[in-house]
């Protein structure tokens, strides 16, 4: 099956759709758990299904170092080498040209990277980062982009997303048409709407089977990314699947949602699992905090994971303060499965017409405690 996006349901701006792949159909809204080098941290693969996961999310950049994009071509693939039989994502690096700060040069031809690992220095081309994707055996390839910092001048925001676009008619010509892959564009441009609406136009021109939304949740806040998605996500076109990436707490996912956004990544449910916090509602529980260590009530009862099935609030409190492997696995699972079951109910109460209620309770919700219930 070749891939194709459908939209089967709306509510206002809220899209209830399927991508479908050759390697599995992904309900949308769909959240990715990252797995960055080839593993879902603290997780097995089989686990990572079994929260309701169908695609993840592994990053080029990481790969490209360890283990070699070469080596994991001779070993049968990304999917065989991790045992994950879902579709994958690879983002392609773009995120490293902002974060890696003075070891990234950029340049016309691409970016240049001194490894983090060991100061070691890579040259990678907007074709070269579609050529390790390939030999990854990634199901949707992300362009190579840069990824503009915040805060940003307009001057700065217009030549970062300018050069990323010219990348992408370079990624475009390298990716070809495979009926068996996909390859989605990035639009840039920081919060400027006329940087998005050109950044837009653009990658219309060269033609994506997905568009993504690059630039933001790196630091100009909830408002201003809110804002932002109000008047870029609506210029990608409606019978594409349109990803937010990097995003993020479980509140910016149902006010992208809200905002016509289908697909998600973030590495925040496997890095709080592995810092003792629980997501529980819109609450975030410290499993570090003494309160729990008399406390027999399962971490989340309406949870069906084995953290809230089989442990207590205080056997969880122990294993976290014993700094016992377990913790960051259970808590992990736990933070996995509470992601997969807000995409869950997003998509039935888009399906049922009460998502609008849902988002907004949701969204404004201010108990303490156990917080919004799923």
């Amino acid at each position: 099956m070749p891939f194709e996006f459908s939209v089967l349901g709306r509510s206002g701006e809220a899209r209830r759709g399927a991508l479908h792949s050759p390697r599995g159909t992904i309900q949308t809204p769909a959240f990715m758990p990252v797995g960055t080098r080839a593993s879902v941290k603290a997780m097995m693969p089989g686990t990572v299904a079994q929260t309701g996961a169908e695609i993840l999310l592994c990053n080029s950049y990481h790969l490209m170092l360890r283990p070699g994009a070469e080596r994991l071509q001779r070993l049968g693939g990304l999917h065989r080498f991790m045992n994950w039989h879902g579709p994958i994502l690879t983002d392609s690096g773009g995120f490293q040209t902002m974060s890696l700060g003075s070891l990234v040069t950029l340049s016309e031809e691409g970016v240049r990277f001194r490894s983090h690992i060991d100061g070691s220095q890579h040259d990678v081309s907007p074709g070269g980062a579609i050529e390790l994707q390939r030999l990854y055996g990634s199901d949707i390839s992300m362009c190579l982009d840069h990824c503009t910092p915040f805060p940003a001048s307009h001057q700065e925001a217009a030549k970062s997303m300018r050069i990323s676009m010219r990348w992408a008619a370079h990624c475009r010509d390298a990716f070809g048409k495979p009926d068996d892959r996909a390859l989605f564009g990035i639009q840039q441009g920081s919060v400027f709407e006329d940087l998005r609406r050109e950044s837009t136009d653009r990658l219309l021109e060269i033609g994506f089977d997905g568009y993504a939304i690059g630039g933001l949740a790196v630091g100009e806040g909830q408002e201003m990314m809110f804002g932002t998605l109000d008047r870029a996500a609506h210029l990608l076109p409606a019978d594409h699947p349109r990803y937010l990436m990097g995003v993020g707490k479980p509140s910016d996912i149902v006010g992208a949602v809200m905002r016509g956004v289908d697909m998600f990544d973030c590495v925040l449910p496997t890095r709080s699992g592995r810092t003792a916090q629980a997501f529980i509602g819109r609450t975030t529980l410290n499993l570090r905090n003494a309160c729990f260590a008399d406390d027999p009530t399962p971490l989340d009862p309406s949870c069906d994971c084995p953290a809230c099935q089989d442990f207590s609030r205080a056997y969880l409190h122990h294993m976290v303060r014993a700094k016992e492997i377990i913790a960051p696995m259970l808590l992990t699972w736990h933070n996995l499965r509470y992601y997969q079951r807000l995409m869950s109910r997003i998509r039935r109460s888009i399906e049922d017409g009460s998502f609008d209620r849902f988002a907004q309770a949701f969204m404004t919700d201010t108990r303490d405690g156990e917080g919004f219930p799923l």
